[in-house]
């Protein structure tokens, strides 16, 4: 009995951008703000905010979930919380707000998602006791270092690796995927699609009485940002011209999800809220499922994972209308769309994170708002919204289109 009411986010700003010095904390107050607007709820009928994100990428980390909470206006009696699970962090914001409908903890759950892989820091751990004479300086990026899965040791890129040999994916295969997200996405774009879910971003302050101010600062000439800025025309001739990671392998820096800074809120409220204030919510959200995987493959998560959701709620794939599968790399996705026979034409309809980017934590969010606005759009009824976890994980969120 829970519904996904609105969703909203930020535009998904490349790498190093215009977003580069914000907060995510701060993103996440912009989301939130926003979403409680759009959705018609007001911050005091909040009774838990549930938050994600994955780097430490400001000193006030640690209480990023309280600061969302409390300058989007929610009272501040209402706890806040933040949860983990990568790139699937997303998805469990979803479960985790469900479940406490479920249980009777809350009425109405504020979800946010946001992520700053801009900020992720220059680190070091070993260096708290001073610098010794004549040791190693061991200061290290923290992104890149997060991208190996130190149990194999293996990368990220090297398990959709592992994946296209298992599955026989060629690197034209993993272009042309590449070219129709972009494609994709570029439309979803030109036809208006992707600004119905996007809040401006301008420089402005969050006010909250008798507390610090805090805020989003653009540079200097930018005036506002309105639209993602990663998708471009990128034919499968130019994606072939770029340098695989690895010698001899498929994946490249045009065919693997871009790194991007961006935010997303939803509402997600109980039926008897819903019916009480005659709301017109976007998704019901019908349940959930989380894998483990083999590390080494771990991009293959989404199919067991969606396998283990359809098993749980007793529809099967036919039933499905759409998917919305995280691009985490181009091969990892044709090998889920080839282990499930999954019809590409109802995968990723609007381009995926290979054009528009994977902001870690506010990803799973935004696949699933973007899912239950396109349901809408065709009139179907269910939908899948699902990504891969590093360390060997997969998870899925079944939502179903009320109106379908």
């Amino acid at each position: 009995n829970a519904w996904l009411v609105d969703g909203v986010r930020t535009p998904m700003v490349d790498y190093c951008g215009p977003l580069g010095h914000v907060s995510p904390t701060d993103m996440g107050i912009k989301v939130a703000r926003a979403v409680l607007e759009r959705a018609g709820v007001p911050a005091a009928d909040v009774n838990s905010v549930i938050t994600g994100s994955m780097a430490q990428a400001d000193f006030d980390a640690f209480v990023l979930p309280r600061h969302i909470g409390l300058y989007a206006g929610v009272p501040q009696s209402v706890p806040a919380i933040l949860v983990q699970r990568i790139c699937g962090t997303g998805f469990e914001l979803f479960r985790q707000a469900a479940d406490q409908i479920a249980l009777g903890y809350a009425d109405v759950a504020l979800v946010v998602g946001t992520e700053s892989m801009t900020r992720n820091p220059i680190a070091a751990y070993t260096h708290r006791t001073g610098f010794k004479l004549g040791a190693p300086v061991e200061f290290k990026d923290f992104l890149m270092e997060a991208l190996i899965d130190t149990a194999g040791p293996v990368t990220m890129i090297e398990t959709a690796e592992n994946l296209a040999k298992k599955y026989g994916i060629t690197r034209e295969d993993v272009d042309a995927y590449a070219a129709r997200s972009f494609e994709r996405a570029l439309q979803a774009q030109a036809d208006g699609f992707l600004a119905g879910e996007i809040v401006p971003v301008t420089s402005e302050k969050f006010e909250l009485a008798g507390y610090a101010t805090r805020g989003i600062t653009l540079p200097r000439k930018v005036a506002q940002l309105d639209r993602d800025t990663h998708p471009r025309p990128s034919p499968v001739e130019a994606l072939a011209g770029l340098r695989t990671v690895y010698p001899g392998g498929v994946q490249t820096a045009g065919n693997s999800s871009a790194l991007v800074d961006a935010a997303v809120g939803a509402v997600v409220a109980s039926d008897a809220y819903v019916q009480r204030r005659g709301l017109k919510p976007l998704a019901r959200l019908r349940g959930a499922a989380a894998v483990g995987v083999a590390p080494e493959y771990m991009g293959i998560g989404p199919a067991p994972a969606i396998r283990a959701l359809l098993a749980r709620t007793g529809l099967t794939l036919d039933d499905i209308g759409l998917f919305e599968i995280n691009e985490a790399q181009g091969a990892q996705t044709i090998a889920v769309e080839r282990e499930l026979g999954l019809d590409r034409d109802k995968l990723n309809v609007n381009g995926g994170a290979i054009a528009l980017g994977h902001p870690l934590a506010a990803t799973g969010v935004r696949l699933t708002v973007t899912l239950a606005r396109e349901l809408r759009r065709r009139g179907l009824r269910y939908g899948i919204s699902s990504a891969c976890v590093g360390g060997g994980q997969g998870m899925a969120l079944l939502i179903e289109n009320p109106d379908a």
